[in-house]
């Protein structure tokens, strides 16, 4: 077996799936930079990249509705932007192992293409957008909820999506209005897809409650949901 087989096979263990065609895997990892100029190199990742973005936000979608029955349209497409989105996909990759596996041209390559997000992101994409060719939705949707959507969640939260828990900390310091505690009140689901119930209180009175895929942030949506009872925040439909 060659070096670009092993670390195929590596990149195979990490997602959990085994490719029947393991060319669409390698042309998951191609960049436009490596066959360009050379008609006899396999195609790049384009067109994977884009099936794949179809095929994350429908899982992605479909988790949101299931899983949080309490959010409203509005409020579903905010929290999928967030998931789905450059920063938190390149994140994910970074988790994965994917930047190591990347074909680049010589030029790409020289200019630190491997640590590019929008070349990483479109990368982690075309992979699901493979999977899903190889192996069916089925096989696409089991690999992004049981390898990806955690570490899109974990990536979710940081000072560009606001940190709800600093907020409500500054707030609660500046109006010398007590002490904050949070409490982790429920850990349910299997190991690989668990959910966290997190309720922050305000001298020992609960204040909000908030639900994630991590504690982190779980606590971020409990912070937020004590933001809007405080009236620091509008509520979101």
């Amino acid at each position: 077996m060659t070096e670009t087989q092993n670390q195929l096979s590596v990149l195979e263990e990490t997602l959990e799936y085994t490719f029947t065609d393991r060319s669409l895997l390698e042309t998951a990892l191609t960049h436009t930079s490596f066959v360009k100029g050379d008609g006899k190199r396999q195609t790049h990742n384009e067109r994977l990249e884009f099936l794949g973005d179809a095929v994350l936000e429908l899982c992605v979608s479909e988790h949101l509705y299931l899983e949080h029955p309490q959010l409203q349209e509005g409020a579903m497409t905010r929290h999928r932007a967030r998931l789905v989105c450059e920063r938190a996909l390149y994140s994910a990759a970074l988790s994965l192992g994917i930047p190591a596996q990347l074909r680049l041209g010589n030029g790409e390559e020289l200019t630190g293409g491997r640590n590019k997000p929008s070349i990483v992101s479109d990368a982690l994409e075309a992979i699901l957008g493979a999977i899903f060719l190889d192996g069916g939705i089925t096989n696409a949707k089991r690999v992004i909820l049981e390898r990806v959507i955690r570490l899109l969640e974990e990536a979710r939260v940081d000072e560009t999506d606001k940190d709800y828990k600093t907020r409500l900390q500054e707030h609660v310091q500046k109006g010398h209005i007590g002490n904050l505690e949070y409490e982790c009140m429920d850990e349910a689901g299997p190991e690989h897809q668990k959910c966290f119930t997190i309720c922050v209180r305000l001298s020992g009175e609960a204040i909000g409650e908030g639900m994630g895929l991590n504690k982190q942030s779980a606590g971020q949506e409990a912070a937020k949901s004590a933001l809007i009872r405080l009236g620091v925040l509008e509520g979101e439909a």
